[in-house]
């Protein structure tokens, strides 16, 4: 009799056992940026496929990077920024991707696959573009006017000059908490090459971040999206789709905070962020069904009218709203994307370099 009661109770096990496989197939594990995606993404793809989505956020390239190199992420479709996924192509940590899964694929502005692909993935073998954008400052009119007797911020001195940040202090100022991004930007404001890996340059966008270290408030990579529009700050350097949406919330809240957003004239930095599927992704047919969805041009356009970037996706423009392709902080001029340089992948060695200097930076010691 117990014989058969473990007989039976294995024959039970096998078949959880089973089950378990079964759904497993059925799960797809995504990371994504923080507020990156619309509302019903997820669910109308989970709806149309059956297939159920784990969808988990991150706030920083390095986060990603450090799930990525360590190996068995547990994800099977990753969002790295252009520059990151550069060097992670190097470390073997990407599945190249088979295009006759990607049916959409035709959907991609051929003009921006050259962009990436001269920059970070030649031949785009490994990625796609999802959203792009630039990294600048979102403000408070009203309270910068108070604080600085200016109608609007338009130079990366209201933030790199101490004497100008000092008055900002009051009413709070945020940073990036992302130094392979912010240290570029002090490069480019010094008049330096926006890549430099001499340790006398990235020496001297140091000591201007330790300058005005006493009057930031704090650096963040996701906070400030509310923080600016709730009125807890009044200035952020941040991802112009986030400051975008940051103006967006105000607007819904009632207009009772008021901000702006500005690519400053000296130039500012801009990336692409991509969609590809790590090397040790558990289930790629179900990451490939979800990258395809994201390629039809509804779906994209869904994404950037939620999240207020520019999508990689030239069939989607059409139906993107108009108030955002009209708007030149999203959807910046010629003559302003001439000024704006990318952001490249620093060596490793630069890289432990630009990591030992942030952490000072941060800690203001």
């Amino acid at each position: 009799m117990k014989k058969m009661g473990k007989t039976l109770l294995a024959a039970a096990l096998m078949g959880t056992l089973a089950t378990a496989v079964q759904a497993d197939d059925k799960v797809l594990h995504v990371y994504n940026w923080s507020d990156y995606i619309a509302p019903d993404t997820v669910a109308n793809f989970e709806k149309q496929t059956g297939i159920k989505v784990v969808y988990d956020v991150f706030d920083s390239n390095e986060t990603l990077e450090a799930k990525l190199l360590a190996g068995k992420s547990g994800y099977d479709v990753v969002v790295p920024s252009n520059n990151f996924l550069a060097k992670q192509i190097k470390a073997g940590v990407y599945q190249e991707l088979d295009r006759s899964k990607l049916p959409n694929w035709k959907n991609l502005d051929p003009a921006l696959l050259k962009a990436v692909g001269d920059a970070s993935d030649p031949g785009n073998k490994f990625a796609f573009p999802y959203m792009w954008g630039s990294i600048g400052i979102g403000y408070n009119p009203e309270k910068v006017k108070a604080a600085l007797g200016v109608d609007k911020i338009d130079s990366w001195d209201a933030v790199f000059k101490p004497e100008n940040i000092a008055k900002l202090k009051s009413c709070g100022v945020s940073f990036l908490d992302a130094p392979t991004e912010m240290i570029p930007a002090a490069l480019h404001y010094l008049g330096l090459p926006s890549d430099s890996t001499k340790k006398e340059d990235l020496k001297k966008a140091e000591d201007l971040f330790l300058s005005i270290r006493p009057s930031i408030t704090y650096f963040h990579s996701s906070k400030y999206i509310s923080d600016l529009a709730n009125g807890n700050i009044c200035v952020a350097v941040g991802y112009s789709g986030d400051l975008e949406q940051s103006k967006a919330r105000a607007h819904e809240a009632g207009d009772k905070v008021k901000l702006s957003y500005t690519i400053p004239k000296e130039g500012a930095g801009t990336f692409y962020d991509m969609v590809a599927i790590p090397k040790d992704a558990e289930n790629v047919e179900a990451a490939y069904k979800f990258m395809d969805y994201l390629l039809q041009p509804e779906v994209m356009a869904a994404i950037t009218n939620a999240v207020r970037f520019p999508n990689g996706n030239k069939a989607a423009t059409p139906f993107v709203d108009k108030s955002i392709t009209s708007d030149p902080a999203i959807y910046p001029s010629d003559e302003v994307k001439a000024e704006l340089y990318a952001i490249k992948a620093p060596e490793k060695t630069a890289q432990r370099e630009i990591t030992r200097s942030w952490t000072k930076i941060k800690s203001g010691k």
